[in-house]
């Protein structure tokens, strides 16, 4: 018998099996289910063959629209529901930090996306509100998947020629470390191609892809498509300016 994936005392999660099971006897097998037309068109553009977008991109298109939304995500075979409300910068998981972040996300895949039921935490509590001891910060989340989860390739907002700066009131999050908070540093006093990040000591081009989505989500990225140096990096394929 194979070890439960899930800590003793937290809620079981559903198969992705039963879920599949669920959505195909209810009629409703769609992956993008009642999202506004806007968060809809941005989440097309994304579909591969037949493939959902992925874990990160979808919450990069939130973060742009924004609309609370629900997300089932196929992680280690079981299904993690997951609420994000981007105003509030909190997500809503029936699970503690420490059995989210218990197992790795680097095979999590995307099952469904669709507007939120659940409502952001409230000091006047409704029905619909998440419970508080249930709503974690969001910005841990964008970091651990943004470093350690499936994409190991620049957001497609980001790709392109392009030079790259930090917001001067960008504040590091407490776990960066090491080569990581090196570049961070050094990304606040001048602009790098990811050529040149890559080239950094620790880094090579999967970790200065993930760190760049990492700061992008944090709404601390500067990117510059006119700068100078965004021209000569052989990196770049030309994609459409964001």
């Amino acid at each position: 018998m194979s070890e439960p994936t899930i800590p003793f005392g937290e809620p079981e999660l559903w198969r992705v099996s039963e879920f599949r099971r669920a959505l195909e006897g209810s009629g409703d097998a769609s992956r993008y289910n009642s999202l506004s037309p806007s968060l809809l068109a941005d989440l097309m553009r994304f579909e591969r063959d037949g493939e959902s977008a992925e874990v990160l991109e979808v919450l990069a298109a939130c973060l742009r629209h924004p609309q609370n939304i629900a997300l089932h995500i196929d992680r280690d075979g079981h299904v993690l529901p997951l609420t994000v409300f981007p105003r509030e910068r909190l997500i809503h998981v029936p699970l503690t930090p420490q059995a989210l972040y218990a197992t790795r996300f680097d095979t999590a895949r995307l099952l469904q996306v669709e507007r939120a039921l659940l409502e952001p935490p409230s000091e006047t509590p409704g029905e619909m509100s998440a419970p508080v001891a249930q709503c974690h910060p969001l910005g841990r989340l964008l970091w651990h998947l943004a470093l350690h989860g499936p994409r190991g390739e620049l957001l497609p907002e980001l790709a392109g020629p392009a030079v790259y700066r930090i917001a001067p009131d960008l504040t590091p999050p407490p776990h960066l470390a090491g080569a990581l908070i090196g570049a961070v540093g050094k990304l606040q006093q001048e602009s790098m191609s990811l050529r040149a990040l890559a080239a950094q000591p620790g880094f090579d081009h999967e970790r200065a892809c993930r760190l760049l989505n990492g700061l992008y989500l944090q709404a601390g990225l500067i990117v510059s498509r006119t700068h100078p140096g965004a021209a000569g990096d052989s990196w770049f394929t030309s994609l459409s300016n964001w």
